[in-house]
């Protein structure tokens, strides 16, 4: 049985981020973390979601219907970016704490970390908010393959210790960890993935185990 991820609908405002009764996973990164190359990765498709050349340039709030198991991917805009202005800053960081606050069927964060880089101020601050929410995180390290094995391992105990959440390591080029991401994912959901399904994208892509 396949996996199918399909984009459903775009939000700009905060009713429509809340409308939706089925459960939603929200994914959230800095704007270059990879996350548009990670839900195609997950889709086993190459063009679902738009890859930007300019980081940050997604405003709207994008819902990816997982199927069969009922349950949505919900792609946040990208956060940090230098050159948006201020007050757009302002009005979408509003907005997505409200959604994450107030939405009673987000059932998890999944914070997209670059696996490159030591702990960011800005993913620290999201991940504290999301858990004054009683949110629980779904960590998943983006761009592992760019790492070392030693380095990954590192990173991954490093932000073990700050979140008390084992990080999912994963790369949208190799595919490292999309297994185990989609069991993640499912699981915080409330639906179960077997292991069939978890490694089997709708065009029939294999997955590549860690």
């Amino acid at each position: 049985m396949a996996i199918s991820l399909t984009l459903e609908t775009t939000a700009y405002t905060l009713d429509q981020l809340l409308a939706l009764p089925e459960a939603q996973i929200a994914l959230a990164g800095r704007s270059n973390v990879g996350k548009s190359s990670l839900i195609n990765a997950l889709a086993g498709r190459k063009k679902l979601a738009k890859v930007s050349a300019t980081p940050g340039k997604t405003r709207s709030v994008n819902f990816y219907r997982v199927e069969p198991y009922n349950f949505y991917l919900v792609d946040l805009p990208g956060y940090g970016y230098a050159r948006a202005s201020h007050e757009e800053r302002r009005k979408w960081a509003k907005l997505l704490e409200h959604y994450l606050a107030d939405c009673k069927t987000l059932k998890a964060l999944a914070l997209l970390l670059d696996c490159r880089l030591p702990p960011q101020k800005l993913d620290l601050e999201l991940a504290s908010f999301a858990r004054g929410c009683r949110l629980p995180l779904l960590p998943v390290l983006t761009k592992a393959d760019k790492c070392s094995q030693r380095e990954r391992a590192a990173r991954q105990k490093e932000w073990q210790e700050l979140l008390n959440v084992k990080p999912v390591l994963t790369s949208s080029s190799s595919r490292l960890g999309m297994e185990e991401l989609w069991r993640a994912l499912a699981a915080a959901a409330g639906t179960e993935a077997n292991g069939d399904a978890a490694g089997e994208p709708e065009d029939g892509i294999p997955t590549m185990s860690d």
